[in-house]
């Protein structure tokens, strides 16, 4: 499929260009901070058919989708902000002859990052990019999970445990009292003192965190893993012992055992570490309240996926300029 051509300037734009009152333009600042040039390269074989309508390049359309995460926009509202909000088309490359991206090619430009875990790929590109720019501190690695409502009504008792509209999605523990919530288990790690966003993981809720965090903390170069009792496994800190890692997972007792409570050095040792890894959760409240992914946005399993690591890629993007920003 070949490619439109975007961003050629005409008086319009020249116009427009002078318009402003020489306020910082968060925006222009994201634009330069960021090297797009490898992240396009990595979205260049999306759209790349030989046959039909010219598409959007793929770079153009990603940065569409940010700015949907940034600003909490569906795809009907992204399409008309790109149309008449002149920082959203200087962002994507767009002139104001160029005709915009609609609702429908954003949904299938994002289908299209489900393929090859291309998302992925772009999230670890940022995150080499963060290394190379020494925001990323290495001292130590965050990981946790959260619940996240599917966008499915709830099953009932009498209809079983899944739905047809979301198949799946699943009921999960929502705390410790024992009570249920349907839907996916985000896991994310974090890097400690930046708060960036190194490895994001959906599965459905009723996968047991400790099962996910060998993956979590491949992106762990140096330092101590923090973690919950959640993640109070054996076999978990014999891996962090093989990759030179410390053990920060709190203790929990263990289910049939003699103790009925755990000794007062590990109930203080639990209480240290959880001043440490709860900075994790201040990122499960910026998802769900900033981000408004209080409950998931699609049906299946590969389009949260793609929806969750976006988020990362917009989080950690933001959080980036507030580091750079002289103190």
């Amino acid at each position: 499929m070949p490619r439109r051509r975007i961003g050629q300037l005409g008086f319009g734009d020249a116009a427009a260009s002078r318009r402003g009152n020489g306020g910082v333009d968060a925006l222009s600042e994201i634009d330069r901070l960021v090297d797009w040039g490898p992240l396009e390269r990595l979205l260049d074989p999306v759209n790349r058919s030989a046959r039909g309508e010219a598409s959007y390049p793929p770079l153009a359309m990603f940065k569409a989708l940010l700015l949907q995460k940034w600003h909490g926009l569906s795809d009907p509202g992204l399409e008309a902000a790109l149309s008449d909000r002149l920082s959203f088309m200087r962002f994507c490359g767009l002139s104001l002859e160029d005709r915009t991206p609609d609702h429908t090619t954003l949904w299938r430009f994002r289908e299209a990052l489900a393929a090859g875990e291309l998302i992925e790929r772009c999230l670890a590109e940022l995150g080499r990019q963060l290394d190379a720019a020494g925001v990323v501190l290495r001292v130590g690695t965050l990981i946790d999970a959260s619940l996240v409502t599917s966008a499915a009504r709830r099953p009932r008792m009498e209809e079983g445990s899944t739905s047809p509209t979301d198949r799946d999605a699943r009921f999960g523990t929502a705390n410790e009292r024992g009570r249920f919530a349907f839907g996916y288990k985000v896991h994310v790690a974090v890097d400690q003192g930046s708060g960036l966003v190194g490895a994001v993981a959906v599965t459905p809720a009723n996968v047991q965190e400790v099962a996910v965090a060998p993956a979590l903390v491949e992106v762990a170069g140096a330092g101590t893993v923090y973690a919950d009792r959640g993640y109070d496994s054996d076999r978990l800190r014999a891996a962090l012992t093989a990759r030179g890692l410390g053990d920060g997972i709190m203790r929990r007792r263990r289910s049939g055992g003699r103790q009925a409570s755990l000794p007062p050095d590990v109930l203080a040792r639990n209480h240290e570490l959880s001043l440490v890894r709860r900075a994790v959760e201040s990122l499960f409240g910026t998802l769900k309240r900033t981000y408004r992914l209080g409950r998931m946005r699609a049906f299946t399993l590969a389009r949260n996926r793609v929806d969750l690591t976006l988020f990362a890629i917009a989080f950690n993007i933001r959080r980036w300029r507030r580091l750079a920003l002289p103190a």
